[in-house]
């Protein structure tokens, strides 16, 4: 009887928590690569590669249930969309490139995960951020949809580009990945979305399902850097100086963007759309571009995804309370209504 009574409170309780793991990405990224270069020390971890692939696509299908392509249709907010969209596709690629040139030109799987940040738009965590920052939340969505699917389609083609020098790139091998980990956890979210819709509501869904999602596909990202550490842990120890050596660039690659997003905004783009802008290019979507860098490149190109979490994280934290210095505080009806649909 007592069973019945708390396990609806109990279900409850663990979808609370689920939901608020990705406000937590700054500390379950270092306690996942802590545990992974220990076990990976530990144990021999090379037997796991094959779960990857089903694991990257496991974790990227939750942040996409939510995701709605007809969305990137609408014409509106077009100028805010069109810059995010010239950031991410032909500036942010190049200043990844001729970073990971300055920094890895001798090191071809440091390279190509430099180059992968550039590649991959938008993070799960862009509306959000962009609502935190009282910026104009709708553009946000567009941005999000837009240039993930943009980046399915040209990312093979980018690599051959950008990395085809350095590292072996297989298109076809890189775009079937792709597949594999964009357009079919997409369908099957898109599925997943109507099917709950249609059984819930649109009401009870948005209030108490949509939100666990993102928790998910969180667990996913912390297994996933897991296994991308534990699988070069004993290089790590090796070499302890390569974390520096790779938290160096992305650190510099997060201070450009943020620049250049920054005062292109500024110059362009009303604060609402600015600030939307800004995370609609500068946040990268890490996760996609992790399972494609394990899963063709190897846990070195991985290692750089991984401690670029951190950065990213960190940068769009401390970008919100910079946000009213920078743009201005919130002057106009768009900025509250993006507050208020955060």
């Amino acid at each position: 009887m007592s069973q019945n009574v708390t396990s609806p409170q109990q279900a409850h309780a663990l979808v609370r928590i689920i939901s608020r793991l990705p406000k937590h990405l700054v500390l379950i990224i270092p306690v996942s690569m802590v545990l992974g270069l220990a076990t990976g020390l530990v144990l021999d971890l090379s037997p796991l590669k094959v779960l990857i692939l089903p694991i990257t696509m496991l974790m990227v299908y939750p942040m996409l249930v939510n995701f709605k392509p007809a969305q990137a249709l609408s014409l509106k907010d077009g100028k805010a969309v069109g810059l995010a969209m010239t950031l991410n596709f032909v500036v942010l690629p190049i200043v990844a490139w001729l970073l990971a040139r300055v920094f890895f030109g001798g090191e071809p799987e440091l390279f190509v995960g430099l180059v992968l940040i550039g590649l991959f738009p938008t993070s799960g965590m862009t509306i959000s951020w962009t609502g935190f920052a009282k910026g104009n939340v709708a553009a946000a969505v567009k941005m999000t949809v837009f240039g993930l699917l943009a980046a399915s389609v040209l990312a093979p083609l980018y690599l051959v580009a950008l990395a085809g020098t350095v590292v072996s790139v297989d298109v076809l091998s890189v775009a079937q990945t792709v597949l594999l980990v964009v357009f079919v956890p997409m369908v099957a979210g898109v599925l997943t979305r109507r099917l709950l819709v249609s059984r819930v509501g649109q009401e009870a869904y948005k209030k108490r399902i949509a939100p666990v999602f993102p928790g998910l596909s969180t667990i996913g990202v912390f297994a996933i850097v897991f296994l991308a550490i534990g699988l070069k842990a004993r290089m790590i120890v090796s070499d302890p100086a390569m974390l520096v050596r790779v938290a160096a660039p992305l650190a510099l690659f997060y201070l450009i963007a943020f620049g250049i997003a920054t005062l292109a905004g500024k110059i362009m783009l009303p604060r609402g759309d600015a600030i939307a802008a800004v995370y609609g290019s500068v946040m990268r979507n890490l996760s996609i571009a992790l399972g494609i860098a394990i899963a063709s490149f190897g846990p070195e190109a991985a290692l750089v995804l991984a401690v670029a979490y951190i950065v990213q994280v960190q940068g769009a934290a401390w970008y919100v309370k910079l946000a009213d210095r920078l743009f201005g505080t919130v002057a106009h009806p768009k900025g509250l209504v993006a507050t208020d649909r955060a």
